[in-house]
């Protein structure tokens, strides 16, 4: 014994691991692709988006010139003031001016009005990129005399023509071209506000720049010589904000372009990534069942003297093998995906979007799918570890069960580290990234425990009484083999995600309808002046309309917050007081009454100021708890270079969901009625007849009064929250595609686990018919549930969103719901039956052989 030599412990022999897991997938090559296909179209989702988004990137880094069409841009709501106005005369090699406002402008042979976006423009500008027009050479010849650019749109709306004429203001316009696109213009912003260019020169005449009137005046300046506008922006900054102007340069416009952008591109890639989490799901249970049905093989090869780990790598091999193939299959995919999505996105996007191959976006997609096939494979993969040779005897899985498995929870703290990891490389927030997954992790749990209980009520519920087909169908849902919960998680969460947006964009929609429903304001006039006020409450009721609200609207700034001035907080970073309460201009009114859509929830209610002492406003709930003033704080007001002290008498909550005139703060009477002000008129209009002989009466008036038609805006609302929705439906649809993957690999995976029981039937005499039956039964159940599962949770999230992010009445249309129901139910019936077939049309005894 003493010379008996010492056992040495083998290592492990890398190469013979590939060579088993290769002859061991040889049969199995097929249901291992299919496990795999889950994530094929999650990894598809993703690499499209990374490489739009790299190639988003690289257009505004190109085109950004385009954007804002000059080296260096001073723009402001106000004349330019004497003191800031040679330093403007100074910049730049060359200049344009432009003044931008909203008005109304007539057609005169369609008689047709709108409100539009009105500049008036002199000089160059665009300096970069143009003026797109048809015909080309009108992007500069209207300069030249009275004509004017009018936006495509319009003119398709109004049915003109280039040489017709528009009337803006007291002047009439030569249409000498239709404008396709301007600098920064997008496909939505055209159906908002669609832009009519005129020249500079005849701004005065129109008679809509009278004082009163909200004009935009914007300076575009071009050098000729490279410029380091970083230093130079330095340099006049200070100069600029103290007369209230902004500066923009190519650099900035290039920030605030990319950044609006990625937060749209990261949302889109929590979309994907979401699909991709699903089809995990659906790796993780055909995974958790192939090893199931490996349990002998590996007995055996446990009885020859294979290592529970060298088991385990050979497996883990296959996975990587197949995850790799699955990654750039997906990859490959996205990268063709990829050519639609400027597509779909084009009417949000003020560039042109390349579909150049980004071999980043590739890459990543191929390391994540890799890394996620890997890290949901590993749950039931560990369980290799436990399968012991005694296996070969008695081959049950119950002694090979994960819940004690300390691994098995290290598998789950390693999958929850990566998605809030993914998630924050995505929002750029742990706390938006732990939410998130949160979010995700209630909404699985949700449907998790929905297909246990159904499973548990199954075994309670099904009776001796009941017919035969009926109970074996029913059973299915909670015999072994059963996939009751990989059905429901995969299903129910793709009809959340569809059923969630429907349901949103009708609340939203519901709500604005509601608002321009009854005898409620569906127009708004305003620009009105002092003088016209009684002039157009005359002819409102003239025609038969009511004036349901004038109100007064004055311009004024905040000076002082309890003592501190905008510099004192730019100082101090510690006041609790935003730099752009300062910065902001408001627009407020005067009345000594609450309106219908207010509450005073904190303080007094001060209708009327006493001489001499602090004036008593009135502020709206959000105003103060964004600038940290409550009742009792002093503010003083710059009303047109007035100081005005004042004292906060009252808190409001306003429901700014009701199309009225609402104010953050409001003045009492007896302090505001000499200042410079506009007025606003609200009334209700029957039709859309009327609606146009209003406004045509109106314009032909008073031609400087702006309407905003409620039907109008209702309809581009409606068309934005489809174009917006569309983009959603696109990439949900990766995750409804990625159901139905996992539906098909998970029932054909459950075929092979039913042959046995179905040869059974067949051998104890059961007839196709009643195969078809039991199983029609099971995915008409499991379909249905699913379904309405998702359906129940996409309510839920819904009304919360209603209550307490959009503070609206929670109503919402069923019939896209109860459609999207009858779908799916019966695609996971077809889908059923179709893997069935193979047990139908064969006889016993060939499936068993053939098994």
């Amino acid at each position: 014994m003493e010379n008996t030599p010492g056992i040495t412990k083998r290592k492990i022999n890398i190469p013979w691991l590939f060579e088993m897991a290769l002859r061991d997938s040889r049969k199995n090559r097929s249901r291992l692709l299919l496990f795999i296909s889950a994530i094929i179209f999650g990894i598809a989702a993703l690499v499209a988006i990374y490489s739009f988004r790299y190639n988003l990137q690289n257009d505004i880094n190109s085109q950004a010139a385009t954007l804002i069409g000059a080296d260096l841009v001073v723009s402001g709501n106000k004349p330019v003031d004497a003191a800031i106005k040679p330093l403007l005369d100074s910049l730049g090699d060359k200049r344009s001016e432009e003044r931008s406002f909203a008005s109304m402008i007539y057609f005169p042979r369609t008689q047709g009005t709108r409100l539009v976006q009105v500049r008036a423009l002199q000089g160059g500008f665009p300096y970069y990129g143009s003026l797109e027009t048809e015909p080309v050479q009108a992007g500069s010849s209207f300069k030249n005399g009275k004509s004017a650019l009018v936006d495509k749109t319009l003119m398709m709306q109004f049915n003109m023509h280039v040489n017709d004429s528009i009337k803006v203001g007291e002047v009439t316009f030569q249409i000498a071209g239709i404008l396709d696109k301007a600098p920064g213009q997008t496909g939505i912003a055209s159906g908002v506000a669609p832009i009519v260019y005129i020249p500079l020169q005849y701004l005065e005449q129109t008679g809509l720049s009278k004082k009163g009137s909200r004009i935009n005046y914007s300076f575009y300046y071009k050098y000729d010589k490279p410029v380091n506008m970083s230093k130079l922006v330095k340099t006049i900054e200070h100069r600029v904000d103290k007369a209230d102007m902004n500066i923009e340069t190519i650099e900035i416009r290039k920030e605030n372009t990319g950044r609006s952008f990625g937060d749209l591109t990261r949302f889109l890639s929590l979309v994907g990534f979401i699909a991709l989490l699903l089809g995990c799901v659906g790796v993780a249970s055909a995974i958790h069942i192939y090893i199931r049905e490996k349990i002998a093989s590996i007995a055996i090869m446990r009885c020859l003297g294979v290592k529970a780990s060298e088991a385990f790598l050979i497996y883990l091999i296959q996975i990587i093998g197949i995850g790799i193939i699955g990654s750039v299959i997906g990859a490959a995919l996205g990268t063709s995906i990829q050519h639609i999505l400027p597509m779909v996105m084009k009417d949000f996007l003020p560039i042109t979007i390349s579909t150049d191959i980004s071999w980043l976006a590739i890459g990543q997609g191929i390391l994540l799918g890799i890394i996620i096939s890997v890290l949901f494979a590993l749950l039931p993969l560990i369980s290799i570890r436990n399968i012991s040779p005694l296996n070969t005897l008695r081959i049950d899985y119950d002694n090979v069960n994960l819940v004690r498995d300390p691994f098995r929870w290290l598998v789950y703290l390693l999958i929850i580290l990566f998605i809030i990891t993914f998630t924050f490389l995505q929002l750029d927030s742990w706390l938006a990234s732990i939410f998130f997954t949160i979010g995700i992790f209630i909404a699985f749990l949700l449907l998790t425990f929905t297909a246990w209980l159904l499973m548990k009520l199954m075994r309670l519920f099904i009776k001796s009484s009941w017919g035969y087909l009926f109970r074996q169908g029913f059973a299915n849902l909670y015999r072994p083999n059963n996939q009751t919960i990989i059905l429901i998680v995969s299903i129910g969460l793709s009809t959340t995600f569809i059923c969630t947006l429907f349901f949103i964009q009708s609340i939203l929609m519901g709500q604005i309808s509601l608002s321009s429903s009854g005898n409620q304001s569906n127009m708004i006039l305003f620009d009105i002046q002092t003088s016209q006020q009684k002039a157009i409450a005359q002819l409102t009721k003239q025609r038969g309309l009511p004036v349901l609200q004038q109100v007064p609207i004055v311009a004024v700034k905040l000076e002082k917050i309890n003592g501190k001035t905008e510099a004192d907080v730019k100082k101090d970073t510690t006041i609790k007081i935003p730099v752009r309460a300062f910065t902001w201009e408001y627009r407020v009114t005067y009345r000594d009454t609450v309106s219908a859509t207010e509450k005073v929830i904190k303080g007094e209610w001060v209708g009327k100021a006493e001489p001499g002492k602090e004036i008593p406003v009135s502020i709206e709930d959000n105003f103060s708890k964004r600038n940290h003033v409550n009742v009792g704080d002093h503010l003083v007001f710059n009303v047109q270079g007035v100081s005005m002290p004042a004292i906060v008498s009252s808190v409001r909550q306003v429901n700014w969901n009701k199309i009225q005139t609402n104010f953050q703060v409001v003045f009492p009477k007896g302090v505001l009625e000499d200042a410079p002000q506009f007025h606003v008129l609200l009334t209700h209009v029957p039709s859309a007849k009327v609606s146009a002989q209003f406004q045509q009466a109106v314009v032909k008036q008073f031609p400087n009064i702006s309407i905003i038609d409620l039907g109008l805006v209702l309809n581009v609302i409606d068309g934005l929250l489809d174009k917006i929705g569309y983009v959603i439906r696109f990439m949900s649809a990766f995750s409804i595609i990625t159901g139905i993957v996992v539906l098909i690999a998970s029932v054909r995976i459950s075929k092979y686990q039913r042959i046995q029981e179905s040869v059974l039937l067949r051998t104890l005499g059961a007839s196709r018919r009643q195969i078809f039956t039991i199983t029609a039964l099971e995915y008409l159940f499991l379909g249905a549930l699913s379904a309405l599962t998702g359906i129940v949770i996409a309510i839920s999230g819904s009304w919360l969103l209603a209550k307490y992010s959009f503070e609206v009445p929670f109503t919402i249309n069923l019939i896209p719901a109860v459609i999207l129901f009858f779908i799916i139910s019966l695609l996971t019936v077809i889908i059923g039956l179709l893997n069935s077939r193979g047990v139908l049309n064969k006889p016993p005894l060939e499936i068993l052989r053939g098994n």
